[in-house]
């Protein structure tokens, strides 16, 4: 991993020799136009880890170089891009707001510099955590309105060094639009990384985070007039435990030797303590084909949706399982799969897509870069389309033992490994 590492760096530097000049493109469009002084990290972080995504960069290296860039851009005079004053908000305070492409210009030039050091002394990488496996499909929809995050390397996108190992993964499902899902996904977790109880109480940790990710977005929508909501779950495992939290309708299911373990309780508008909280507030639950709160929404919690607040409530879930080392897998997807697939028919899913592996010969342990994770998402999202949904479909496993081990305990064949251009992602996947 060092030496891919290098290999990048020097690959990097051989394209961006010198910073941006101020009238260069970015190599990379920044997500919004303005953002707040609290949307900033956000934003920073999330064009950084898809700029060296688009070049392959070793996801640890990313998430140091991401990092160390940030820290940099943090310590830099940034009121020559404040934007023009906003309108009085409503609370009085005045909002700063800072011109995107002038602030991420400083970002991507820190990124630069960051690079070029390094690219002398290298940095040293954090390990290998968990092999993924991710594929996200508009399916029958006009739109995507799925996002998902996979961030094996939170404690060094964040800079923690508490000597708590965590890792960070998320799948968000809009309607109305992707504007809420792709804010969550942008700073659900830097939000989490705020939360002093992040040591003591992951699960209250997380929670706070939903919430305060809903506070910003709404912020946001104000100022730029968005009419749109999310669902949300998102999987934390730290050391030896794994927390989910979530609002709405998308899932996270735990598989342990081919069995499902139950991690938690979808919110629908139909669930009768859900029906009951909307009703106690003034609402309504109405079947319209589906089960709607007051007529609208299909969903009962979520990031978004003022227009419904607080009938659909930001308030997310928690739960907590303890690792006994003998759990297979994660699995976190919207209702686009679970509408389709029963959480009882996946342990038999993957273990058919697992079976089908072509395995490397003598093989000890699964490569991070070896496409099997992806291929085996790819057939779960199939399974569900083939299960009749139309949807938007988004499955994101983590492998919590080495994949191969897996495979081969499934009887999994043996042969070539597959190709990149066999573990490619179709025309309808989505983007990263």
């Amino acid at each position: 991993m060092e030496e891919k590492a290098r290999l990048f760096l020097q690959k990097f530097v051989q394209e961006f020799p010198v910073v941006l000049e101020k009238d260069q493109p970015l190599p990379a469009s920044p997500q919004s136009r303005r953002v707040s002084e609290e949307e900033l990290q956000g934003e920073s972080l999330e064009l950084g880890l898809r700029l060296l995504s688009s070049r392959d960069a070793p996801t640890g290296l990313s998430a140091l170089l991401c990092r160390a860039a940030l820290t940099r851009l943090l310590t830099n005079d940034l009121s020559p891009f404040h934007c023009s004053r906003e309108a009085e908000p409503e609370d009085g305070e005045e909002e700063v707001l800072f011109q995107s492409e002038g602030v991420q210009r400083v970002f991507i030039n820190k990124m630069i510099e960051v690079a070029l050091e390094w690219n002398q002394d290298p940095p040293t990488l954090p390990p290998f955590t968990f092999q993924c496996g991710v594929h996200a499909i508009k399916n029958g929809r006009r739109k995507m309105e799925d996002k998902h995050v996979l961030l094996s390397e939170f404690n060094q996108l964040f800079g923690m060094e508490d000597g708590v190992r965590r890792a960070y993964y998320a799948v968000f499902d809009g309607h109305a639009g992707v504007d809420a899902a792709t804010f969550a996904a942008t700073h659900l977790h830097v939000n989490l990384s705020r939360q002093g109880a992040l040591q003591s109480s992951p699960g209250s940790a997380l929670k706070a985070a939903f919430k305060h990710t809903d506070d910003m977005f709404r912020s946001k929508a104000q100022r730029e007039r968005l009419r749109s909501g999310s669902t949300g779950v998102v999987v934390l495992i730290h050391d030896q435990e794994l927390t989910v939290a979530w609002l709405g309708d998308s899932q996270a299911l735990l598989v342990r030797e081919g069995q499902e373990v139950v991690l938690m309780e979808p919110h629908k508008p139909e669930r009768e303590d859900e029906k009951q909280r909307i009703e106690g507030l003034g609402g309504c639950v109405t079947f319209m084909g589906c089960w709607r709160v007051n007529g609208t929404y299909a969903v009962s919690r979520a990031i978004g949706d003022f227009d419904q607040k607080p009938y659909v409530s930001p308030d997310a879930d928690s739960s907590t399982v303890r690792l006994q080392g003998d759990e297979d897998y994660v699995l976190l997807a919207c209702d686009g799969f679970f509408d389709a697939v029963q959480p009882s028919e996946v342990p038999q899913l993957v273990m058919g897509a697992l079976q089908e592996l072509p395995l490397p010969e003598g093989a000890a342990e699964a490569r991070p870069d070896s496409g099997m994770g992806q291929t085996v998402a790819q057939k779960l999202v199939a399974s569900a389309k083939e299960a009749g949904s139309s949807d938007n479909i988004t499955v994101l496993l983590v492998f919590l033992r080495p994949l191969l081990e897996l495979a081969s305990a499934t009887g999994g064949r043996c042969g070539a490994p597959q190709t990149p251009a066999e573990a490619a992602p179709s025309q309808e996947e989505a983007e990263t």
